[in-house]
């Protein structure tokens, strides 16, 4: 019997859990046996060069003293996905780093290309990468301190929602009973838009902030009750039944073996939640904000200065990317289990 014949009938006979950390095993094999030159040749690689020649050539709008910007942030994406390359120990993790910077880069490349080599959109609405990454530095400490603005509001009441959504999900939850009640009327008051909210928050609490923080606690409300809900409902009862056999008190089945089982679906809900916030933090900065990255970005439009308006927005897209993805590796340690 050939050897790949064995390794298919050793695999064949492995539970799933372990044939999985079979495949990811030689998987993680393959990266490790990957020569450094092979790890530089990548899509992001590529793309970085094809970059570099569109910044070169010449272009048919205003001349951009600001284009060294446009490629010191091509090269930045270059190194992140240079360094990570290098340092994966997971083909899924090198695949990440090699293909996330090459679709950043062949936007940037696309962006320079419409702007300002060929000059097929209107330069006053769309200028080139370069003079809006050179605005985004001029304006480091404005959007600075906009981004700590909206940060912290986004913090107080994420973090006040999250909360109380998950004393109320597990208390509520715990009980079959009183969880079908609940949930019948979360699902109608998760249905009602936060930011519908807003004029009585501003109209009853003293200040702006105060309000957006009320409009983002209930963002974040509903859907980790709703996840805390659902997850503390479908814990798979022969565990339950098990913790009661072995005579487990009730503070330790709770938080021992129904938070964690729960855990999945509750981050659904706060994936769910941190998106909403940002909407409507950013919808409220906009209406009646004198501070954060929406009313940096209500601001200029109202001079219809689009430089610093795409300035906003790719600041606040980056910021909105960076916090997803800690959550994402928050959710994937808590959950190493599953």
């Amino acid at each position: 019997m050939s050897a790949e014949i064995q390794g298919t009938a050793v695999a064949g006979s492995l539970p799933v859990a372990k044939q999985r950390k079979v495949k990811a095993a030689k998987a993680n094999a393959e990266v490790d046996g990957l020569a450094w030159r092979e790890r530089l040749v990548t899509p992001a690689t590529i793309a970085f060069a094809l970059f570099a020649v569109v910044l070169a050539l010449p272009t048919k709008a205003s001349a951009d003293p600001n284009v060294l910007y446009a490629f010191v942030v091509g090269a930045f994406a270059w190194a992140v996905s240079v360094v990570g390359c290098l340092a994966a120990r997971k083909r899924s993790t090198r695949n990440t780093f090699a293909d996330v910077p090459a679709v950043v880069l062949a936007v940037i490349a696309a962006w320079q290309l419409a702007a300002s080599t060929l000059a097929v959109l209107p330069e006053k609405m769309f200028p080139a990468p370069g003079i809006v990454f050179a605005q985004i530095v001029a304006d480091a400490a404005k959007i600075g301190q906009g981004i700590a603005s909206s940060l912290g509001i986004v913090a107080e009441g994420f973090l006040l929602g999250t909360a109380v959504a998950l004393v109320l999900g597990l208390a509520l939850g715990y009980r079959a009973r009183s969880s079908q009640a609940t949930e019948k009327v979360v699902s109608f008051l998760s249905a009602i838009p936060p930011i519908v909210y807003i004029p009585y928050g501003i109209a009853l609490l003293p200040t702006f902030r105060a309000a957006s923080v009320l409009v983002i606690f209930l963002a974040t409300l509903w859907p980790v009750l709703t996840g805390t809900l659902a997850g503390v409902a479908g814990v798979d009862k022969r565990i339950l039944d098990s913790a009661r056999v072995l005579n487990v008190s009730a503070p330790k089945t709770l938080f021992r073996v129904i938070l964690p089982a729960a855990l999945p679906l509750i981050f659904n809900g706060l994936n769910i939640a941190l998106c909403l916030s940002f909407i409507l933090l950013t919808s409220a900065e906009m209406i009646g904000g004198s501070v954060g990255m929406g009313y940096y970005v209500k601001y200029y439009s109202d001079f219809g200065d689009y430089t610093r308006i795409l300035a906003g927005i790719i600041v606040i897209g980056v910021v909105i990317t960076i916090i997803s993805v800690l959550l994402g590796k928050l959710q994937k340690y808590l959950t190493r289990w599953k």
